[in-house]
């Protein structure tokens, strides 16, 4: 982005200089800058930066490159300009507003002939890389919160289950911000429990090891993209998926790994999948009562590709908007 002031603008290399404001990502790797920004800092009279513990500074340093710890102000920049002189400001964790506000008054001001002002971005956030204040903020919280610093992972189990619950509501009702921020209270209590488990005295491990290990499975469960296997259909993909994971998990029978804690329709529902997957033959017990009534019609749900848990939920809410019509 370049700014010029309407009341004194100037060309690069003409007489009212060049201020260039360098932003860089603390989440990137010191060093890593783009090839702008090694022209910029190559090509500069002077390069300054108000933090002498900025992480750039060693890289810079090394690269020949030297560095002015200095705090100047808008006025003082600009009169440093002068003559076609370019500075470069590497910019603090904050931004520099100080020098960017002061700056913006002057140009405003139209009675300062104003260098051109620049600002270049040094280095760029990756995707994902907001996980990585997320897992800074989780290990203060742990180190310095009186109620995070005593949780277990027994402790947080309830909240795991709530929230799991709360993401299905707002994926049901259909609310893009509510998503958004359920989607990100089910990732604290995956950052959460992560950190504690980096305590265990007989077997610890972080969150690089809980990304790593899915990563891995993903991969191994995908040979249709990472590897030579084929797959043009969703039911392809699915049956690389339960192949894989057969053979990874070297069961017995297909019920293993099915949780026996989970909600009764979305077991039944699960139960008959797996029956249905495997291709086997296997007939409802025979009995009387309510629980074998709804075990039938879970089966039934699920043979009819329907989800037995949602289809309750959604009329539930149909008869509690019923309830409310009464009550009203």
């Amino acid at each position: 982005m370049n700014a010029t002031s309407p009341g004194g603008a100037s060309s690069p290399g003409g007489s009212s200089g060049r201020i260039v404001l360098l932003t860089t990502s603390h989440r990137v790797a010191p060093g890593l800058l783009s090839w702008q920004a090694w022209q910029a800092l190559h090509g500069a009279d002077r390069v300054l930066c108000a933090d002498g513990t900025h992480p750039q500074l060693p890289y810079l340093r090394e690269a020949g490159i030297a560095v002015e710890e200095a705090t100047p102000t808008a006025q003082e920049l600009v009169d440093a300009c002068a003559g076609g002189h370019t500075l470069v400001v590497v910019a603090t964790g904050e931004g520099e507003p100080h020098l960017t506000d002061g700056l913006a008054r002057l140009a405003g001001s139209g009675r300062v002939p104003m260098p051109e002002l620049e600002l270049l971005p040094a280095s760029y956030d990756l995707p994902g890389a907001r996980l990585l204040d997320l897992v800074q903020v989780m290990d203060r919280i742990r180190a310095e919160c009186p109620w995070s610093s005593r949780q277990t992972h027994q402790g947080l189990a309830k909240y795991g289950i709530e929230e799991a619950y709360e993401l299905v509501e707002a994926i049901e009702e259909g609310d893009r911000d509510e998503l958004r921020e359920e989607l990100g209270d089910v990732l604290l209590q995956v950052v959460f429990h992560s950190r504690i488990a980096e305590e265990d005295p007989d077997a610890p491990f972080s969150i690089d090891d809980v990304a790593a290990g899915i990563v891995t499975k993903l991969i191994y469960r995908h040979p249709h993209v990472f590897g030579d296997e084929t797959a043009t259909t969703p039911e392809e993909v699915r049956e690389h998926w339960l192949r894989t994971k057969a053979v990874e998990k070297r069961r017995t029978s297909v019920t293993e790994g099915i949780p026996l804690h989970q909600p009764g329709l979305a077991l039944a529902a699960k139960l008959a999948s797996r029956v249905r997957m495997a291709g086997l033959e296997v007939p409802l017990p025979k009995a009387e009562g309510i629980g074998y009534e709804l075990l039938a019609l879970a089966v039934r749900a699920e043979t009819e590709g329907v989800d037995p848990e949602a289809a309750l939920r959604a009329a539930a809410r149909a008869y509690r908007d019923a309830v409310r019509e009464a009550e009203g």
